[in-house]
């Protein structure tokens, strides 16, 4: 039975190079935040732990210390397999630096790779990464100079190539809920979220390892009815209360987020975007059809409901990684949640639907677009992001429309009479000759046979089999000098027709 105990006794049982696996997302959604604070205490203090692995689906943090944050002390970690790393900006920049080894894969295979270890199977085989840049032959998910082991590897079966994402020995796996009862079964009940908790557990348990769970509270009888358990307390060891603990950055409790409230009356819509987000999202927005399977991605693609056709988008299923299905989907900071959610399932089972093909449609964000249709996400300039759940999103969805601002660093534009005028030009090209990462192979989704668009504020390209093709132009736009001038190769440009401002 799961012995409850502080957080600095709790940092005291992880050895010096311990892999550890931990659950969370941006926005607070299920951080340990006490345990992570109490082992950067214990560093700080003692050296020890040091020469640690982290590995971890989704971001973790506040972007401002906070999450893993907590871990960027020099020593006090060797390697990071990160799905997002935007919340901890330090370890970003240890990364850049050569300080730690630094890898990255999609968010959906590390909580695959994760309870594939708990179930003693050869970790996972999949085609999800082919042609990106943790396929094997475009650099396996190494994303700097320290970074040297083969975690990934092509093999053939069947006649058919696929990517083998090497098991891993898991020794303490970090995992959250809202309470515990007294055998140790955790419960996220008053969560926002499910994530990979049970994944992370699992393969704690089942490599021999320890589990630490942080709630905020233990109650004196069993949970009723038993469904509320996310994490059975066969599989835990450690408890550390933290009756301080937030349900997520927004606040300390709002049961429209743990989905234990429905809405009384119309759900209210997000802030609607403007200027160049306003125009993208409402462009894109005419892509939906009623009654559609739809992901939103992080950024422009969040405002994309909020201005669609509301009967159409009444009819379609709208859904995130994080698990969530339907309801007030919340963007920035606390993406991945939302207000009176319809359903909230484990972040593993929702990759499973994305990777599958449940998807008929998926907005993403987009950093780089290059000649091949290829689009990166993931490592922009000298800055390691991570892919989260974009490439189990846009390999699996019937159809994907990039969304992104034709350049970065300073865009501004107004639209006049029915006219798009670009006030100023942004400082940085993102139409480019080749993406600095492959987060999303163009070349690949032709052979999965998708349907994709890249829409802009000025533009909308298609990908086809002979390359990127311009199909739409804003009214007011110049095609030579506003548009080919201005990225670093020339679209196929055959019948081009006027894009719709609103």
């Amino acid at each position: 039975m799961a012995r409850i105990t502080d957080a600095d006794e709790a940092a005291a049982l992880v050895p010096d190079g311990a892999t550890i696996a931990t659950t969370g997302s941006g926005g607070g959604l299920l951080e340990a935040d006490a345990i992570f604070a109490a082992l950067s205490r214990r560093y700080a203090d003692t050296g020890h732990p040091h020469g640690l692995t982290l590995i971890h689906a989704l971001g973790i943090g506040d972007g401002r210390g906070g999450g893993l944050g907590h871990f960027a002390a020099p020593g006090m970690v060797r390697r990071i397999i990160g799905g997002h790393w935007s919340w901890a900006p330090a370890l970003q920049e240890m990364a850049r630096a050569d300080a730690i080894e630094a890898y990255s894969l999609p968010a959906g295979i590390i909580s695959t790779l994760l309870r594939e270890v708990g179930a003693g199977r050869p970790g996972v085989i999949s085609r999800i990464g082919m042609g990106t840049f943790v396929d094997p032959h475009n650099g396996g998910g190494k994303c700097n100079a320290a970074a040297q082991e083969d975690i990934v590897q092509r093999i053939e079966l069947d006649g058919q190539t696929y990517l083998h994402y090497k098991p891993l020995k898991v020794d303490v796996g970090l995992v959250r809920g809202s309470q515990i009862d007294p055998r140790g079964n955790l419960s996220t009940v008053r969560e926002p979220a499910d994530l990979d908790a049970y994944a992370v557990a699992l393969a704690a348990h089942n490599s021999g390892g320890v589990v630490i769970a942080q709630c905020q509270s233990e109650i004196t009888t069993p949970f009723v009815p038993a469904r509320q358990v996310a994490v059975p307390g066969v599989m835990i060891d450690y408890v550390v209360i933290h009756p301080e603990q937030q349900q997520s950055h927004a606040g300390p409790y709002d049961p429209a987020m743990s989905g234990e409230q429905h809405a009384t009356s119309t759900v209210p819509t997000a802030d609607l975007p403007t200027g160049a987000r306003g125009i993208i999202a409402r462009r894109a927005a005419r892509e939906l059809r009623p009654g559609m399977a739809i992901n939103y991605g992080y950024g422009i693609p969040g405002g994309i409901s909020g201005v669609a056709d509301q009967a159409v988008v009444s009819s379609c299923w709208e859904t995130v990684e994080q698990g969530i299905h339907n309801g007030q989907l919340l963007d920035g900071p606390l993406f991945g949640a939302a207000r009176f959610p319809q359903a909230i399932i484990s972040s593993v089972d929702q990759f499973d639907f994305f990777a599958g093909g449940g998807l008929d449609i998926a907005f993403l964000g987009m950093g780089e677009l290059d000649r091949h249709g290829n689009v990166n996400v993931s490592h922009l300039g000298d800055k390691l992001v991570g892919p989260g759940g974009f490439i189990e999103i846009t390999q699996g969805a019937k159809k994907v429309v990039f969304c992104g601002t034709f350049e970065a660093r300073g865009l501004a534009v107004d639209v006049q009479d029915g006219r798009l005028r670009i006030t100023q030009p942004g400082g940085v090209p993102k139409l480019v000759a080749a993406a600095g990462h492959v987060t999303f192979s163009g070349p690949q989704s032709l052979k999965n046979g998708q349907t994709v668009m890249y829409v802009t504020e000025r533009a909308v390209f298609r990908l086809t089999e002979q390359g990127v093709e311009l199909v739409e132009v804003a009214p007011g736009i110049d095609i030579e000098n506003d548009i080919i001038a201005r990225m670093a190769f020339r679209p196929i440009i055959s019948d081009v027709a006027p894009m719709a401002l609103c």
